[in-house]
């Protein structure tokens, strides 16, 4: 009985997080999980995660969730560059643990797409990213404008 009630917190304590990021239900059939376990070449000098290690990890989840976006869009051969990232480090990681990594698109601003990509150990946020993309168009290596519900199609 425990484990249903720890399931059923985790579910509404995430199911909030997105309902109060604006997210539809459309959007929040995008969210890409996985799985990283912490080994030595993670590390940095103070034997926890190097922070740019996570920032390898953030574009990483992205690059992955795109090859399995990209054929249900309109933009199969474009391909996204990273315009900006903002990251929080809020807890250390360290050899072997395993984090769960959450990564999903959120509404378009313009031409800029922002992105969320979470890191979780046993259910607590211990790194926060958020990034904007820019798609760029294959054959002409220019900008191109995404539709606005391009998420929901």
């Amino acid at each position: 009985m425990q484990l249903y009630g720890a399931i059923c917190s985790f579910v509404k304590r995430n199911l909030v997080i997105l309902l109060s990021m604006g997210m539809n239900m459309d959007m929040r059939k995008k969210i890409y999980t996985k799985q990283i376990q912490v080994t030595r070449e993670h590390l940095d000098q103070n034997n926890h995660v190097n922070n740019v290690q996570f920032v390898s990890w953030v574009e990483q989840a992205a690059a992955e969730h795109w090859e399995i976006l990209r054929h249900k869009t309109d933009y199969v051969n474009d391909y996204w560059v990273l315009f900006d990232h903002h990251i929080q480090y809020k807890k250390q990681v360290y050899l072997g643990e395993i984090l769960t990594v959450k990564t999903y698109p959120l509404p378009p601003d313009g031409i800029k797409q922002p992105r969320k990509v979470e890191f979780y150990r046993n259910d607590e946020l211990v790194v926060d990213s958020r990034t904007l993309w820019v798609l760029f168009d294959k054959d002409k290596h220019k900008i191109k404008r995404i539709a606005p519900d391009w998420l929901g199609r």
